[in-house]
């Protein structure tokens, strides 16, 4: 027969995993997912050319996933010089981003519209620093007597 577990039991069992050690869980370390193992050689950027297309090549971004594989392509495809960009993220649990680039010529280098795409963000991101930093200086100074004007 087909015993139903009580609510005393359901809650026992929750509270046991709520406490189970970390070391215990089938999950790998949180850190993992963005800190780069240097002791084993592990590097941040590969880069592999195309065999078959000069102008095309894969560069393997280790420990990120779609936030900054999505920014960088967005921004890759706002530069004329660039035919093709696209990405894949091979599994939730494996932290590396594959990114296939094509440039419209073979003059031009993936390498160097990534590269330019890189400093364009940064100076994006720079400019947005700037920009907030601003306005929280603004809204301190304005707000000087406190939040409710006393």
């Amino acid at each position: 027969p087909i015993r139903k577990s009580t609510t005393k039991q359901r809650q026992q069992l929750s509270n046991h995993l709520a406490h189970q050690s970390k070391s215990t869980m089938n999950a790998p370390e949180r850190s993992a997912a963005f800190l780069l193992d240097e002791d084993n050689g592990e590097v941040k950027i590969t880069y592999a050319a195309d065999t078959k297309v000069s102008n095309a090549g894969t560069f393997t971004f280790n420990k990120e996933d779609h936030t900054i594989a999505n920014l960088l392509r967005m921004q890759l495809l706002r530069d004329p010089r660039v035919r093709f960009v696209g990405y894949m993220h091979p599994h939730p649990l494996i932290h590396r981003i594959d990114m296939r680039i094509q440039t419209s010529s073979s003059t031009v280098a993936p390498v160097e519209v990534l590269s330019a795409a890189l400093e364009d963000l940064a100076n994006e991101t720079d400019h947005l620093t700037t920009q907030v930093s601003e306005a929280i200086s603004n809204w301190k100074k304005d707000n000087e007597g406190g939040v409710m004007g006393m």
